[in-house]
């Protein structure tokens, strides 16, 4: 669980660092075998979630984590990346309200992210 915790640190540190926005974490821990957390976060546009995307897999190659799996890199409308314990998506902001993955999960949505 400490690597875990961990990871999911490294990743809040590298979103905020990014200035991504409306940033959410969800404990998964009892609820799917997926992973321990889920960790939502806005980017303003394809280049920022890329940039976002793109920091935190460089951060966990560096601090010996190792390789995630990644998808949505080309378009940047969406990213996952998932690091095991911890699933990331990284959404530009009308993305994230068609696919809502708080409701899924029933978790609170950001206050001032508009629901569609």
């Amino acid at each position: 669980m400490a690597r875990s915790d961990d990871l999911k640190a490294l990743a809040l540190s590298c979103l905020d660092e990014m200035k991504a926005e409306e940033t959410i974490a969800i404990d998964l821990a009892g609820k799917t075998s997926l992973a321990d957390t889920m960790i939502i976060a806005s980017g303003r546009s394809q280049r920022h979630v890329g940039s976002i995307a793109d920091k935190f897999i460089q951060e966990m190659k560096s601090r010996g984590y190792g390789n995630a799996r990644v998808e949505g890199m080309p378009a940047c409308d969406w990213v996952l990346i998932d690091a095991g314990d911890v699933l990331v998506h990284i959404f530009r902001p009308e993305v994230r309200g068609f696919y809502n993955l708080e409701k899924m999960w029933g978790a609170d949505r950001p206050v001032g992210l508009a629901a569609d």
